[in-house]
């Protein structure tokens, strides 16, 4: 599965009354794992920066005038969407700039129903708690130390490890070993325990199963590392 975490950055708060993206970062996660491809821009927004959003993101007017427009490479930021998911957090402030800016580029916009909002994620996680960027990354132990401005690059950076602890933590990474070894990250949030088996559950192999299991073995080839257990299975029951 493809997602993409993203993360924006405008003149303002308005859509509706003109204001523009300055800048978009994008991060790709497959099966929720970061691979290391991302999309990141600025662009000149045809409009001064709010002095309101300069003091939030730091870039100014001067920074952004040779920067390319949006329609500009609207078509590269689609082309790198693809048909993901997309996951951003308070996503209604971000999807609206972006379908906004996709309109003026003559581009047809991104529908809802393919986009995660962390922040309602967050909410019915920590339902009493604070929920900005910043606290989540404080309550997962996410180091955010590098962010003195709000940039979306390093908010989609940062957002894209907070999804991961929202949607079952590190388990979602697949880690080998004894981090793996941990049953309740998962279901912590649902106040549920994991407690190991009190006896090993007793099952039985029948020989048409075991068969048909050697006979897909065979098949691997002869190096198959799977060939050296064949034997050590040969028996017709076993635990788990």
């Amino acid at each position: 599965m493809r997602e993409i975490v993203f993360d924006t950055e405008t003149t303002g708060l308005g859509p509706a009354s003109g204001d523009r993206i300055i800048e978009i970062g994008c991060i790709e996660l497959i099966n929720h794992i970061p691979t290391g491809q991302a999309f990141h821009a600025y662009f000149n927004p045809e409009r001064p920066v709010s002095v309101d959003a300069i003091d939030i993101h730091g870039l100014d007017d001067a920074f952004l005038a040779d920067k390319p427009r949006f329609a500009a490479i609207a078509g590269d930021l689609l082309d790198f969407l693809g048909d993901a998911i997309l996951i951003a957090h308070n996503a209604s402030f971000d999807l609206a700039f972006l379908n906004m800016e996709l309109g003026r580029a003559g581009l047809p916009p991104v529908g809802d129903e393919r986009v995660i909002d962390t922040l309602a994620l967050a909410r019915r996680r920590h339902p009493m708690a604070p929920n900005s960027l910043d606290a989540l990354c404080a309550r997962y132990g996410i180091d955010a130390s590098r962010r003195t401005y709000h940039g979306a690059r390093l908010d989609a950076e940062l957002l894209s490890e907070v999804y991961i602890e929202l949607i079952g933590g590190r388990q979602a990474a697949l880690l080998l070993g004894e981090e793996a070894a941990a049953p309740t990250i998962a279901v912590a949030a649902h106040g549920l325990a994991v407690t190991p088996r009190p006896e090993p559950r007793a099952f039985t192999v029948s020989g048409e199963e075991l068969a048909a299991h050697r006979a897909a073995v065979d098949g691997l080839g002869k190096g198959a590392i799977w060939r050296q257990y064949v034997t050590a299975g040969e028996g017709t029951s076993g635990a788990a």
